[in-house]
């Protein structure tokens, strides 16, 4: 019956002449545990790094976003190219000659229209810039997606470890029940010592029903997440790595991390250089565009003539082009603006996981480092003293219920820790960008 931490004592099921209450107590932990096995197949554990790299690849959000930067990349290219020449024939003759389509005079000419010097290339740049804001929303849905996985992770990780510290109370009570049934028999106990284990026995199995319900909620959020059937199975969670972010109060470093890698800080200060290359352009649009062309033209009876030709567009709409730099310009204080409420937000939700983030590892070390050893000396005692007919089993009842609910605790507050981080991580702006360049080579494309 005496345990130490997590270890429990192996044994073989206890068989009283007067067992039946053990039995029926077995029969409903057994028949409990078994609800929640039937969950899990023979498939091998799954780690948070695979289910991140999954999801990453497979999530049909993030799919649709890097096809989307991809259409965005060849962008820049046509926006540079020349438009295409214009090649025209013309021919004339006289009306009552008879003799159409025959024609005294043919004309041919070709012409190439070029835009007012650095046009183009503004074009280029602007078109540039467009696939970096692209970029930067795949690397917010990327951190979103990421979040949602590590949080799922670890709610169902530790929704399986409070599961099995649950099924573990099947040995502990069943010693319970054989030391009541002990003292029963000799008279220095009332049977309904183990009546009220029975009880306890029961209060377990519905809290494993609720922990089945729980665990098979988070599996279908989590495979959703990795773009599977809401129901398809997947073996135990590998218990997932300790994150060391955080540990320090230097909340003034982490500003200036997110401040650099936020992707939504990033995304601002890009739509405030490209409404910055949207004004430059817009004013050059204020200058004309020309053509060039070439025009060969003969006629009958006369000598053949080649001719060079000038084309100048008339920019006389100025008031057209002063209201568009006036739109980029706000639209680039606008932009600044996005940035400056960026940055509040990033320091907000950094301050804001890191302090949630300290406090739960504080919780975590409470009950790891005191509240355990004492639940469970306690237990040790209760148990010494229900043997010896020094205490009553309501107290060494309780004792247990306490033991168990500061296990189940700390295993819950271990999934918080995990949460916790991967909060802090997505208010810094950190991974999402090396996730989503390795999904994309993961499908062939380029990152």
């Amino acid at each position: 019956m005496t345990r130490c931490g997590n270890q429990q004592t192996e044994g073989a099921p206890l068989r009283t002449p007067s067992g039946f209450v053990f039995v029926a107590l077995f029969g409903a932990l057994t028949s409990a545990g078994s609800l929640v096995a039937q969950t899990t197949n023979d498939a091998p554990p799954l780690t948070l790094a695979d289910a991140l790299q999954i999801a990453v690849i497979e999530n049909p959000e993030l799919a649709g976003l890097r096809s989307k930067i991809e259409a965005m990349r060849e962008r820049p290219a046509q926006a540079r190219a020349l438009p295409n020449p214009m090649a025209t024939y013309s021919g004339m003759d006289s009306v009552d000659s008879g003799r159409w389509p025959y024609t005294a005079e043919k004309r041919l000419m070709v012409q190439q229209e070029f835009p007012w010097f650095g046009k183009r290339e503004l074009r280029e740049r602007l078109a540039t810039k467009d696939a970096e804001a692209a970029q930067h929303d795949l690397d917010i849905a990327a951190l979103d997606v990421v979040l949602q996985v590590k949080e799922n992770f670890y709610g169902l990780y530790a929704v399986q470890r409070v599961r099995d510290v649950i099924r573990s109370e099947q040995e502990v009570l069943g010693h319970m029940v054989k030391a009541a049934e002990t003292r029963y028999a000799t008279g220095s106990a009332p049977q309904s010592d183990a009546i009220k284990a029975q009880t306890e026995a029961t209060v377990l199995k519905q809290k494993l029903w609720e922990l089945q319900a729980q665990e098979n909620t988070l599996k279908a959020k989590l495979n959703a997440l990795l773009n599977r059937r809401a129901d398809e199975p997947f073996g135990p969670l590998a218990a997932p790595p300790a994150s060391d972010l955080g540990r320090t109060n230097n909340v003034s470093a982490l500003f200036a991390t997110a401040a650099t890698n936020r992707p939504e800080v990033l995304a601002a200060q890009t739509q405030i250089d490209r409404y910055a290359l949207q004004a430059r352009l817009m004013e050059k649009e204020a200058y004309p565009d020309y053509k060039l062309g070439l025009e060969y033209r003969g006629i009958d009876a006369e000598n053949d003539m080649l001719m060079f030709t000038v084309s100048v567009e008339l920019p006389i709409r100025e008031t057209k082009y002063q209201a568009a730099v006036r739109e980029a310009e706000y639209l680039r204080e606008a932009s600044e603006a996005a940035r400056a409420s960026a940055e509040r937000q990033s320091e907000l939700e950094v301050q804001d996981a890191q302090f949630k983030l300290l406090n739960a590892r504080r919780t975590l070390d409470l009950y790891q480092g005191e509240l355990l050893h004492q639940a469970e000396a306690r237990f040790k005692a209760s148990e010494t003293s229900y043997r010896t007919g020094q205490a009553d089993f309501l107290d060494l009842l309780e004792s247990e219920r306490m033991l168990l609910n500061i296990r189940t605790m700390a295993a819950q507050t271990e999934g918080e820790v995990g949460a916790a981080a991967a909060r802090l991580e997505r208010a810094i702006g950190i991974n999402a960008f090396a996730l989503t360049s390795e999904g994309a080579r993961a499908k062939g494309r380029r990152p």
